[in-house]
């Protein structure tokens, strides 16, 4: 009824106030149920309707136009530091103005300056041991290189120390160095997390070990290049096995042999090791069979909290020498400022990484990295949700930050500066939601979340995700460390709560096995390859449901009550609540 006919029925008036009061006291009691059972931040969906309609802007010919442009030739593989940068920027710049949306960054541009630097290396590895001098040849048995960023990285005669998978897990009682000095070393290190059977069931790996199957973030590559440089070692060569890396040696050499970049080393940080390398699977196993060692049974100690480092006997000698520049990369940031002059000073971010891996001169034919799915089909994700915000009537309460940040194939670069150069603050910012590779192969039953268990924008995705009469699943393939290879993570670090979603397992109309299919093909045909590149066979209807999604979720965010928040067991929940000094609210 409206208000011009409740003036005339005033004893209805009085009624209908009641009963607001009493609904309003029972919605306060309600968001406090759900608070204290860790249903933190689901909210009722109030405009649903609004919202709706709002995202019906989110279509796949809005997403296929902005993939065809981003992932063209012109943009030559969108690496940072180029003639890619400058015109992806250009182009996601002039899409966010002509949205009307305001610029990111409060001085008043649409873009945060992210210093890197820049190394393209000429790389040579010699290993002496009994045998004499032994060459190694690159990139089919290694490739390296600089982490400081100097024109000349050597490192002489420095003796190669196996350390199982070199872990220091004070929590699951793990130290893989025992005390042992290993400066000026080169450290020789298994990739992925110690594989600790389960007592009860071998077949199974321990779930109280390193969450099991689930790779932690001592798995990460990055993590052994860290704790090599806290440990003072030289050096640190990262064996390469497909399964636990999550991806084939090719992705090694298309990755890291070539240019690479780095954030400019803050003042007083730890200084990296002068040497990083991986090696291929055969090429460690000639090295354990030259130096008389049975690298399968070294493996198995390995896994074993009781291993201890092992000197193979053999010296390397790194020669590293680099074209080195400094450049100003960008992330690019847009601002739809939230309706409630209060909550327009917090904030929700939405993530997805313009960069790919650009052209690389020295291959015949092809030589573009197009990156088609990874990630311009996150970034017209992120163009897409950007219109249908601005679509929304009224605006959420708070404002929602559009953030496609640079450097992600290069370790995660663009968002690990924002995390520590914020435009706004992280203990006001409520949620990061990002995108890394759309859903091009159909409609899914399943909505699969990658780190399933960590934070409460599950349980509003979860809400969510029934008005589609779709389920929730968690990662298929855990031991892959997606939850620690896109820029959410940067953000998980610092505290803020984050959402990542996986491509789903359970396609409409298809077999149950064409998800897993669809996602093994991609990796071994097209992942950092050339033949990334759009598809005449793409259905893009799951990508519109997972966006639309998405946008529901970050407009619950920006509307509700309480603040999402971290759960019980999540080793980032003690960070935010320290951020915010009193816990979520």
């Amino acid at each position: 009824m409206r208000g011009s006919q409740m003036k005339h029925k005033c004893g209805f008036e009085v009624k209908h106030r009641r009963t607001s009061l009493w609904m309003r006291m029972t919605r306060r009691w309600a968001l406090g149920v759900m608070a204290a059972a860790g249903i933190v931040g689901v909210v009722p969906r109030s405009n649903a309707e609004e919202l709706k309609a709002a995202a019906g802007a989110i279509r796949a010919e809005g997403i296929l136009k902005h993939v065809r442009v981003l992932a063209s030739d012109e943009f030559e593989g969108r690496a940072p530091g180029g003639v890619g940068e400058e015109k992806t920027v250009r182009y996601l710049v002039e899409q966010f103005k002509s949205m009307g949306l305001k610029p990111g960054n409060p001085d008043g541009t649409y873009v945060q300056q992210v210093p890197m630097v820049g190394a393209t290396a000429t790389t040579e590895l010699k290993w002496t041991g009994s045998g004499g001098i032994e060459t190694l040849q690159t990139p089919q048995d290694f490739v390296a290189w600089a982490p400081r960023f100097e024109s000349m990285a050597e490192v002489q005669a420095s003796e190669l120390v196996f350390v199982g998978y070199g872990v220091v897990a004070p929590e699951y009682g793990w130290d893989d160095y025992k005390g042992v000095d290993v400066k000026g070393k080169t450290l020789v290190m298994l990739v992925n997390d110690p594989p600790i059977p389960d007592p009860k069931d071998p077949s199974q790996l321990d779930a109280t070990q390193f969450k099991g199957k689930a790779m932690t973030y001592y798995g990460r590559w990055t993590y052994k290049y860290e704790i090599a440089a806290q440990k003072g070692a030289a050096a640190a060569i990262v064996i390469h096995e497909t399964g636990p890396a999550g991806y084939p040696y090719f992705v090694v050499v298309n990755s890291w042999g070539r240019e690479n970049f780095g954030l400019k080393p803050a003042a007083g940080a730890t200084p990296p090791v002068m040497a990083a390398s991986w090696i291929s699977l055969d090429r460690a196993r000639k090295l354990f069979v030259d130096t008389g060692k049975d690298f399968e049974a070294l493996k198995r100690d390995a896994r074993t909290p009781g291993f201890k480092p092992i000197p193979l006997g053999v010296k390397a000698d790194f020669k590293i020498q680099s074209q080195v520049r400094e450049i100003e990369s960008r992330n690019v940031v847009a601002l739809l400022e939230g309706s409630d002059p209060k909550l327009r000073n917090e904030f929700v971010v939405l993530t997805a990484h313009w960069d790919h891996l650009g052209r690389d001169p020295k291959l015949t034919g092809d030589q573009v990295y197009n990156g088609a799915v990874d990630n311009a089909s996150g970034t017209a994700a992120l163009l897409q949700l950007a219109e249908a915000f601005t679509k929304l009537t009224p605006r959420p309460k708070r404002s929602i930050v559009f953030l496609a940040v640079t450097g992600e194939e290069q370790g995660l670069l663009g968002a690990k500066y924002y995390a520590s150069h914020p435009l706004y603050p992280l203990n006001r910012t409520l949620a990061n939601i990002n995108i890394d590779g759309l859903n091009l192969w159909g409609r899914a039953k399943d909505v699969v979340i990658v780190g399933r268990g960590s934070s409460t924008l599950e349980d509003i995705l979860e809400v969510a995700a029934r008005s589609q009469d779709r389920v929730i699943r968690s990662d298929a393939e855990p031991e892959k460390g997606f939850y620690y290879r896109s820029d959410h993570f940067e953000f998980a670090k610092v505290g803020v709560p984050a959402l990542y979603l996986h491509v789903g397992t359970q396609f409409i109309g298809q077999t149950s096995d064409f998800g897993m299919k669809k996602r093994a093909e991609y990796t071994e045909k097209d992942y950092h390859k050339v033949s990334d590149e759009v598809k005449a066979d793409w259905d893009f209807s799951g990508g519109v449901e997972d966006t639309r999604l998405l946008m529901e979720v970050a407009a619950e965010v920006a509307n509700g009550e309480v603040y999402p928040s971290w759960k019980e067991g999540s080793e980032f929940k003690a960070i935010r609540e320290r951020s915010l000094g009193r816990g979520p609210r």
